[in-house]
């Protein structure tokens, strides 16, 4: 388990997407991370959202569909 990937979302903000797992459940995560700018780490925010392997797929799905609509 562990990080995936990254996107730069803007100077200071990253989308880091990762595999995790709790209580024995497994799942797939996309995060914001924000800079610090005492240390210059990147640190995880509240804003983001977990997905469960029976999901994702449904929300990959919905989110190409969104796209087609712009």
């Amino acid at each position: 388990m562990g990080l995936i990937g990254e996107i730069q979302k803007n100077q200071k903000e990253k989308i880091m997407v990762s595999t995790n797992e709790y209580k024995g459940n497994k799942f797939v995560d996309l995060r914001v991370y924000f800079e610090d700018e005492s240390s210059g780490e990147y640190k995880p925010t509240k804003k983001g959202i977990s997905l469960s392997k029976k999901v994702a797929p449904d929300v990959i799905e919905l989110i190409l569909e969104a796209l087609e609509e712009l």
